[in-house]
């Protein structure tokens, strides 16, 4: 398999947490869904956005994105944002580019937890979540939903921990979360989980106030997370715990 990306200079390396794998400056990943590992590679492949690098897909020697249940991916550098308000000037960067996309999500994506907690998110499911693990917050909060009139695009939902910055570089894009919403609800789940996971204070979310429909881009983006705490069966306390702590500010804004 190596061999057919061209691969076999140095021996692959495991990388920590993770079930992908380190060669010759490339990032090797197991497919477990074949359709979006197809459609990541065409939207990587073609995002071209000023000032962010993108791990792009490495093909193998017969033109191929996909070989033996594995994808090549071009290594890029870097940690989660440390700067949060610069995690939204890349939202803001990366949404405007992928704007110009007509891609929608890959069929079957609408079974994922990301996608059934969007649904939830912005009032197209209706599904009774776990009171222990953010049902309550989230029934509170929904209540005080009202409409928005911005225009649905590609947007990333999982920008925090798939946006790399490196000192010496450009930040860097590794992966994509499809949702096709707002452009500010990406970012808006951007901001809310710089605050959850990483630490981030509540001055985050009034800096960009003005940005469409905050407000209530913000109350769709905690309701996201709140959801995909419920749904999802490896969620802990302590991420519960964050969450509320962001929907309190949260709900201060509305």
């Amino acid at each position: 398999m190596l061999a057919a990306f061209g691969l076999g200079a140095e021996p692959p390396t495991r990388l920590a947490d993770s079930r992908s794998w380190y060669c010759d400056d490339v990032v090797l990943r197991p497919v477990s869904d074949r359709k979006h590992a197809v459609w990541l590679g065409s939207v990587l492949d073609r995002l071209d956005v000023p000032e962010l690098r993108i791990a792009r897909p490495v093909r193998s020697t017969d033109g191929r994105t996909l070989m033996s249940g594995w994808q090549a991916y071009r290594y890029l550098p870097g940690s989660p944002a440390t700067d949060p308000d610069v995690l939204i000037l890349t939202a803001i960067r990366l949404h405007q580019a992928t704007a110009q996309l007509d891609d929608a999500p890959p069929d079957g994506y609408a079974d994922s937890i990301a996608a059934q907690a969007a649904q939830l998110a912005w009032g197209e499911r209706d599904v009774l979540l776990d009171e222990e693990k953010g049902g309550r917050w989230f029934e509170i909060l929904a209540a005080v939903r009202k409409p928005v009139s911005l225009p649905d695009q590609l947007v990333h939902g999982q920008l925090y921990d798939t946006v790399l910055f490196d000192e010496e570089g450009d930040p860097g894009v590794v992966d994509f979360t499809p949702h096709y919403r707002p452009a500010e609800w990406g970012t808006a789940v951007a901001a809310v989980d710089a605050m959850a996971a990483g630490g981030a204070d509540g001055e985050l979310l009034r800096r960009w106030s003005h940005l469409p429909e905050w407000p209530q881009m913000l109350l769709r983006a905690i309701l996201y997370r709140l959801a995909y705490n419920a749904l999802d069966p490896h969620s802990t306390r302590a991420q519960l715990d964050s969450l509320h702590g962001v929907a309190h500010v949260v709900s201060e804004l509305l």
